[in-house]
């Protein structure tokens, strides 16, 4: 009993931060837990009608290049949006709505002008002998491609509204992120035999149905206004000044998926399927670890920043070494599972037991990443939160390199495993860079 009272006190006495994110971790992990239970169907519902073939390495190289704008964008608008909603709360509350309403407007501009650019431009990479794809899989990819685009507008908005969720502190739009997945399997189940085309139009479908309910939760909490395209705020210096620097971050370290896909299929047919169902399920240790951590620390940081800080960085330093002992656990775990869920998920239908020995050979070597990622996250919101834009972009340019000196070398030798260990390479590489960065901002502003 005594050992119980002193862990109860300890527990009683820590900082009123470290609660909050411990109660925003837990409600996170059971959101995401349900998210990716959906995606995990989907994937085996994919991987059960079309197997490691041309036709999933076609969609994956478009939805691959499609996704990176959107990618970029979601990234850089969150670490910024988050700590200035923070700010306008305290200091301009009625600033709120005028400027969400406005940024709603840039959203939709953005939306339109990518999806045009890609309509115009993408069929032609698809072909050209830079691409690197087949003749059958590049005519795959450009006949998907007009439907696909449409993602562009749908992600660009979908991105506004769940980075708004966050900055409100509700974490409700880490279950949603589960709805396309949900909506791809349920179709790819039931539309046997009509080919790529489904799984294309599922995919639409998906997205559409993720924005009407983060719309409808949004508009339930009085948190959605109708676009204004003029720009009156008085918060768009602000806004644009973090903005740029990680927007210019955020697509070099996206670029990271766009030369991986380039890599892979010089490797041969079927390469980029494979490394996209290894990623799937590496995916959800990473967003179990990295969406949880981020999202339930970077609200908290920055509110903890705007009214004196003092604490932020002990309290991240404290949970970067609990997720980095946390992430050693998750690797040795999933080492010894990697063969068994590979097969679980996937082993059925086209997908055969030949693919899932080459799937597990991939996922074991990237699972080095995990302790580094995740901490690496934890110091990431505790720089992004303190306005350190320019050191977070900095170690994202190091990382592209890491990245692409490690494929250079690892591909020739490893094939995709050499992807894999490059990514892990390129994590390790970035934790030490980010813990350097955040002692260095620490002893710079004497905060104790």
């Amino acid at each position: 009993m005594n050992i119980l009272g002193a862990i109860d006190a300890r527990i009683k006495a820590a900082h009123p931060d470290h609660h909050a994110i411990f109660k925003g971790m837990a409600w996170i992990s059971f959101f995401v837990v349900i998210g990716k239970l959906m995606g995990a169907a989907k994937e085996m519902m994919v991987a059960y009608r079309y197997g490691v073939g041309a036709e999933v390495d076609a969609y994956l190289f478009v939805l691959n290049f499609i996704s990176w704008p959107v990618g970029v964008w979601f990234s850089a608008l969150t670490v910024v949006l988050v700590p200035l909603a923070a700010k306008i709360r305290q200091e301009a509350s009625d600033e709120l709505q005028r400027f969400r309403a406005e940024l709603f407007s840039v959203a939709i501009l953005l939306g339109l002008v990518l999806a045009t650019l890609a309509f115009l431009g993408l069929p032609m990479v698809l072909r050209s002998q830079w691409a690197g794809l087949p003749l059958a899989t590049a005519a795959i990819a450009v006949h998907a491609t007009p439907v696909l685009i449409l993602l562009l507008p749908l992600g660009i908005i979908i991105s506004l509204f769940s980075a708004w969720m966050l900055a409100a502190g509700q974490h409700a739009n880490t279950l949603l992120e589960g709805v396309p997945a949900f909506v791809i399997g349920i179709v790819v189940l039931v539309s046997a035999g009509s080919g790529i085309q489904s799984l294309v139009w599922a995919t639409v479908a998906g997205f559409t149905a993720h924005l009407i309910s983060l719309a409808i939760a949004l508009a339930y909490r009085r948190e959605i206004e109708l676009p204004r395209f003029i720009l009156r705020s008085s918060q768009w210096p602000l806004f644009w000044r973090g903005f740029g620097i990680m927007l210019a971050g955020q697509a070099l370290m996206s670029l990271v998926a766009i030369v991986d896909q380039f890599f892979a299929v010089h490797v041969g047919t079927g390469a980029i399927a494979t490394l996209s169902y290894a990623n799937r399920i590496l995916g959800l240790l990473l967003t179990l670890g990295g969406t949880v951590v981020s999202r339930a620390t970077l609200p908290i940081f920055s509110a903890a920043y705007r009214q004196g800080g003092k604490q932020v960085h002990g309290i991240a330093v404290l949970w970067a070494n609990l997720m980095f002992l946390v992430g050693v656990i998750a690797f040795a775990v999933s080492w010894w599972l990697a063969p068994h869920a590979v097969k679980f998920i996937f082993e059925r239908g086209a997908f055969t037991a030949k693919d899932s020995a080459a799937v597990s050979e991939v996922l074991r070597y990237a699972l080095v990443q995990l302790p580094f990622y995740f901490s690496g996250l934890i110091l990431v919101s505790g720089l992004v939160s303190r306005g350190m834009h320019k050191l977070v972009a900095l170690s994202a340019i190091v990382n592209l390199i890491i990245k692409i000196c490690g494929n250079y070398f690892l591909v020739p030798i490893m094939g995709i495993k050499g992807i894999a260990l490059a990514t892990a390479l390129m994590y390790v590489s970035s934790f030490f860079t980010l813990y350097k960065l955040t002692n260095f901002v620490e002893s710079r502003k004497g905060i104790t």
